[in-house]
């Protein structure tokens, strides 16, 4: 049952959890500034894909390890060890040599990460009533907006005046201060109970979704898709998912219980969570990039000229929270919050070469508006639709959802970009330039005096060129938020509980007269 504590308990213990949530969410913003300048020292441009895909990877499939773990053992000191485990990663990275060691602690770092989320989320649904709750996670969007407007900022300053391996260091500090203030505030912890880690299912995801996306990142650049590597990363990934479905069946202590999916919130919910996943993580990657070679723009700069859409994101997450603590429902703003997203994403495909910045602001802060309403309320919702037994696991499934889209979209939307920008420049640069896809790439994550120093053709033509390509792939997420608008249509109303007992009746309703417990 929730403990009942007084908003000024909830503010300390929530001060631990958004410093947790910080690491996460800055680690997905500062390093994406200082990749060029990592592969000027590491070296390794082919693999440089991978410094990203390996975090989302292994936080996205630890996800759902964790939230079991924290049902059985208690979410504090899982917490506290995902805190940890995140530090070590933060480390080595600063201190690697070469990009394979780069790529290995990305991945350990991002085992730390999955922790820090899931973790944060089932703390808050723990201690806060579903009433109550959405205003307190309208705040950790907030951390989320902040991340990604002051990432990039932090991530440039450190390339220009220190190294880039302070990217990695600045989460020394944060880390000890987080790990020091849950110590302290904190005293909630689930009580442990006799179980049986499910380590078959672990190891049938960790292959599913790791070969899955693999065969995706491969497709069409490295192999072509009918290549017996992305065709076998693809067939033993689908067996390994069939594996994983067969295994949660008949597991003692599935990692996720498939009576969750006779829920029909959770089932809308995760759905969607995936759909706006795969839209805003596979294609915003690239409007940094698209700043600084189009406007020429530097990459401090780039981060001040996302402030609209993470003002958005900042300012409907907290807002809307607020709204749905007050009036009890939800349903509505992940209705207008999809359908926002479709329209941001459509606008975003229309900028080009010459467009203004306030055309390309107002599409970032309808984008951002649209997040920051959709998020929040889909962890909200399942929370509030599934038994407390149930909150970790459900919780981390929400968010899994979520990041596999993520992951997935970064690995199609890269290949669409990749193929596109093949397609491009060919067109695009003076018969003379002999550049490969690959060389242009390079020049493309040049600085913008870099790029001035290019003959004018060329650099006119790698514009034009990198300007169509990413035309493509706004307009291919288009259809991803179309989709998650229409299947948010059949998102449930269950008014939200006022304390965090049991909702057995809503939920053997939702589940067609089958308790979700």
């Amino acid at each position: 049952m929730t403990q009942q504590l007084s908003h000024r308990q909830i503010l300390l213990i929530y001060s631990g959890l958004m410093l947790g949530m910080l690491l996460a969410a800055l680690d997905q913003t500062i390093v994406s500034n200082a990749l060029p300048t990592i592969v000027g020292d590491l070296g390794g441009l082919n693999r440089l894909s991978w410094v990203v895909t390996a975090y989302l990877l292994t936080s996205t499939i630890s996800q759902p390890i964790y939230g079991k773990l924290g049902d059985l053992y208690g979410r504090k000191r899982l917490f506290q060890f995902a805190i940890v485990i995140f530090l070590i990663g933060s480390a080595l990275c600063g201190i690697s040599q070469n990009m394979t060691e780069l790529i290995g602690f990305r991945g350990l770092q991002g085992l730390g990460a999955g922790g820090l989320m899931v973790g944060a989320l089932s703390i808050i649904g723990d201690i806060v009533p579903p009433r109550e709750r959405g205003r307190y996670q309208g705040y950790m969007g907030g951390v989320f907006a902040i991340a990604s407007v002051v990432g990039p900022l932090i991530g440039g300053f450190f390339v220009d005046n220190l190294s880039w391996r302070w990217v990695f260091y600045v989460n020394l500090p944060v880390g000890a201060l987080a790990l020091a203030v849950i110590a302290v505030v904190l005293q909630h912890d689930t009580e442990r109970r006799p179980h049986r880690i499910d380590y078959e299912g672990a190891v049938a995801l960790t292959l599913g979704a790791g070969l899955l996306t693999l065969a995706l990142t491969w497709g069409g650049t490295q192999y072509a898709w009918g290549s017996r590597e992305v065709i076998g990363c693809f067939v033993v990934g689908a067996l390994a998912v069939v594996a994983f479905v067969v295994v949660e069946r008949h597991a003692a202590e599935p990692l996720i219980p498939l009576r969750l999916f006779r829920v029909s919130i959770f089932n809308t919910s995760s759905t969607m969570a995936f759909l706006v996943g795969m839209s805003m993580f596979g294609a915003l990657v690239y409007l940094p990039l698209f700043f600084q070679a189009v406007h020429e723009v530097s990459a401090t700069e780039s981060g001040l000229w996302l402030l609209p859409l993470m003002g958005g994101v900042l300012t409907a997450s907290i807002g809307g929270g607020r709204t749905i603590s007050k009036i009890g429902r939800y349903r509505a703003f992940p209705i207008a919050g999809t359908f926002l997203i479709a329209i941001g994403m459509y606008l975003l495909s229309r900028i080009g070469v010459s467009s203004s910045y306030p055309f390309i602001a107002a599409g970032m802060a309808i984008l951002g508006v649209g997040l920051g309403l959709v998020m929040p309320v889909l962890v909200l919702a399942v929370q509030n639709a599934v038994d407390p037994g149930d909150m970790g696991t459900a919780t981390a499934a929400s968010t899994f959802f979520r990041s596999i889209g993520g992951v997935f979209g970064v690995a199609i939307f890269g290949t669409i970009f990749a193929n596109r920008l093949g397609y491009w420049l060919p067109k695009d640069l003076p018969a003379n330039a002999h550049l490969s896809t690959k060389a242009a790439g390079q020049l493309l994550h040049s600085t913008p005096a870099e790029l001035a120093k290019l003959p004018l053709a060329i650099h006119s033509g790698l514009i034009d060129a990198f300007a169509s390509s990413l035309h493509t792939v706004f307009l291919w997420a288009v259809p991803f938020g179309i989709a998650a608008f229409l299947v948010s249509l059949l998102l449930r109303e269950v008014p939200l509980r006022e304390r965090g007992a049991p909702p057995v009746a809503a939920a053997a309703a939702d589940a067609s007269g089958e308790a979700a417990a």
